[in-house]
């Protein structure tokens, strides 16, 4: 009997309708959530009728193991994920373990997005009801078991750290020695989760439960990861976005010593072989004719310069308060600039890869670090002309995502799945991408243009202020395209409208521009643009006021949180303070994804006039923290991502070709420009909110800030340091 709870309830209305035993399994508690409603838009396919999958199991040798329903890509999930149900259940931290869940969208749906993926820092938030509510209900069922063992009260029975006693006897028990009984008490009809004063594990620093095995290399990655008679697949792609195959000569490929077949596939063409040296030889040896008929052809200038002129005219509405053009028309001081955000690579640190088979059993296997498996079971069950049921995934640790490992639309999945099936499925095949496939296949952070203007009073407070963004949408002609109404991509503007502060007059619009270079969310998304415009935007006209930076947002804010953010952040660094000569603060401040973050850096200029982070400040509030040292480590990792992308990031095309192919062009933070960073997180029990994304946007702006008093120059083209 599989225990069943509709988590999307309120909690008086949580409904459990069953428990199941496994002999000899030990306990095992699962919790089905029926799709419908708006989230049932999100699902590919109707999942498996039956589907034995379970959120946690307790073995027989006490072991506790957690089923993950979210791809751990180095953010802390599996270990987050893990507190949560310890947390409830009064085990000891060394008895968890972390699985990934297999691909079923009916048991592991993403509660918020309605299918089985990760994403927008959202997993905590996701699974913070539910992963909770497993392990309390686990807890209580254990005790039931115990009382029935012991002949005693359950309200006398204890547990702690793993071991479950009853005092007044001194009996003694562990989870796994009474988890198959456990397994056959009735599941509740209401549980009680504690109260945060009663946390043992939950803000507290644990050790992730990875640490181990990627400190000595045993952590299994997909490109670790090997099939019995495989080959490994290389795609030799237009050079062009759109370009297609005209024809092909594979004759010198195939001399290739290893090479055993190459075949075309809507994308390309792809080479076979024993190993990737052989198949990236056999790619060289090939002789492609391209059709490019349909292909972009323009360059990153051309393209800027198409964006730019669209900024000058009127978009589709997104915000609107008061008369905007008037205000700034009678203001005391004008401004105006255009802002421009290039095209950027997300640059994992594992490069693309996927692994695919024709199992004995006749079903297909997959094995990836995957952001998206229920989207991704149902891309490649239509490519093979199968049933959903008939693919699985195993999903592995990524090397890496921000987004890029959760396509929209058909990627590595259906690649993979066109090679299999060409080949004649005779064996599991490994596609797997060079760094420079990774940099130059395309799926960037969309380029962006705004055109920015505004306007101050004689006292310095801004009365008017306007936005016209121009980009493209990587959600429309997707599974998500009903996410954009009336020609407005929330996540395009995201930021840039109903901004943390309070003016009397805006004016955001926007453009959803056409290009034929492939876009995809990047980590923290449309902020990645408009956190960087609209701080920086805001320093210039209170600058020109003469308004404290810190001061003048506290006044113009009315979110208390926030504001105390802002303050921390402002106490921590020292703000206002006299710096040493060289140096200058920068400060901004994003919430996104329910996150508030204030970062405030100080900057100094190395010998070639290039900005130098010396230090940067970061004060977070997400709710309720699971784990301090994994938010501080999103932080840190956030700021360096964020300062590649300031500092250096820029794909550059010329003629439709990408020029950008590997770290000698696409260069990324070295370490000795890695600044100190300090993360200072709000106590709070508030619900949680996410943590891997809100750190980045705030490092370019507050870096462009600093620049600013540093050199009296605003910095509106994106990289700061131009190749």
């Amino acid at each position: 009997m599989n225990s069943m709870i509709d988590l999307r309830s309120s909690p008086d209305r949580r409904s459990v309708l069953k428990g199941m035993s496994l002999a000899g399994a030990g306990l095992i508690i699962g919790f089905y959530v029926p799709m419908k409603g708006a989230q049932a838009q999100f699902a590919m396919r109707k999942p498996p009728s039956v589907a034995p999958n379970f959120f946690l199991r307790i073995a027989p040798d006490n072991t506790l193991t957690v089923i993950s329903k979210h791809t751990e890509m180095g953010q802390g999930i599996y270990t987050g994920l893990a507190t949560l149900i310890a947390e409830e259940m009064d085990a000891d931290w060394s008895q968890v373990r972390v699985e990934s869940a297999p691909v079923n969208v009916k048991i592991y749906v993403h509660l918020m997005l309605g299918m089985q993926g990760t994403g927008g820092s959202s997993s905590i938030p996701n699974s913070w009801d539910q992963y909770r509510m497993v392990g309390a209900n686990a807890r209580h069922m254990l005790i039931a078991a115990v009382a029935e063992k012991w002949k005693v009260p359950a309200d006398e029975i204890t547990v702690s750290k793993g071991v479950i006693m009853h005092k007044a006897s001194g009996k003694k028990g562990s989870f796994g020695e009474f988890a198959e009984a456990a397994a056959k008490m009735p599941v509740p009809k209401e549980v009680r989760l504690k109260d945060p004063s009663e946390y043992k594990l939950i803000g507290t620093h644990l050790t992730k439960v990875d640490s181990v095995a990627k400190s000595h290399g045993t952590a299994t990655y997909t490109i670790d990861t090997y099939r019995a008679d495989a080959l490994t697949a290389v795609v030799a792609r237009s050079p062009r976005f759109g370009g297609r195959v005209k024809s092909f000569a594979a004759a010198e490929a195939r001399k290739v010593k290893g090479v055993v077949d190459v075949v075309e596939i809507p994308k390309g063409v792809a080479v076979l072989a024993t190993g990737m040296y052989p198949a990236m030889k056999g790619r060289e040896a090939l002789t492609v004719e391209w059709d490019d008929s349909k292909a972009e052809m323009r360059g990153t200038e051309e393209i800027i310069a198409d964006f730019t002129a669209m900024a000058r005219k009127p978009g589709a509405q997104v915000e609107k308060k008061g008369d905007s053009a008037k205000a700034i028309d009678g203001a005391s001081k004008k401004f105006e600039a255009t802002f421009v955000f290039p095209y950027l690579a997300h640059a994992c640190m594992e490069p693309l890869d996927y692994i695919i088979e024709r199992g004995s059993d006749g079903k297909y296997h997959v094995h990836a670090g995957t952001q998206m498996q229920s989207v991704e079971q149902g891309r490649i069950a239509e490519a093979l002309g199968v049933k959903p049921d008939d693919v699985t995934i195993k999903t592995l640790l990524a090397g890496g995502g921000f987004g890029r490992r959760g396509n929209f639309v058909a990627d590595l999945d259906v690649d993979s799945a066109m090679i299999l099936k060409a080949s004649g499925e005779k064996h599991p095949i490994k596609l797997a991408y060079t760094r420079e496939d990774d940099t130059t296949a395309g799926y960037y952070r969309p380029l962006f243009v705004h055109k920015m203007r505004g306007g101050i009073d004689e006292k310095g407070n801004i009365v008017g202020w306007e936005n016209t963004l121009v980009g493209q949408s990587f959600v429309k002609g997707t599974f998500l395209g009903m996410m954009v109404q009336h020609g407005v991509d929330p996540l395009a503007v995201e930021g840039a409208h109903e901004m943390p502060y309070e003016f009397p007059n805006v004016s955001v619009d926007y453009h959803m521009a056409e290009a034929g270079v492939p876009t995809l969310a990047w980590r923290s998304v449309g902020n990645t643009h408009t956190a960087y415009s609209r701080e920086m935007w805001l320093d210039e006209m209170l600058y020109a006021g003469g308004r404290d930076p810190v001061q003048a947002r506290l006044d113009m804010m009315k979110d208390e949180r926030g504001k105390a953010v802002i303050e921390l952040a402002a106490e921590k660094a020292g703000w206002g303070r006299v710096l040493p000569e060289g140096r200058a603060f920068g400060m901004a401040y994003v919430m996104s994804f329910g996150t508030r973050v204030c970062e405030i850096v100080e900057v100094s200029l190395k010998k070639d006039g290039t900005p130098k982070v010396e230090r940067v400040v970061a004060a977070v509030d997400c709710g309720q923290v699971v784990n301090p040292d994994i938010v501080k480590a999103q932080v840190d990792g956030a700021v360096g991502f964020g300062l590649t992308a300031a500092l250096y990031g820029d794909i550059k095309m010329e003629k439709g070709v990408v020029l950008t192919k590997n770290f000698d062009t696409y260069k990324l933070l070295r370490i000795e420009d890695m600044p100190k960073v300090e993360v200072y997180i709000m106590p709070s029990h508030e619900r949680p909110s996410g943590i891997g994304e809100p750190g980045v946007p705030p490092i370019a702006p507050a870096v462009g800030n600093a620049l600013f008093r540093l050199t009296g120059k605003r910095v509106y083209r994106l990289p700061m340091i131009k190749a």
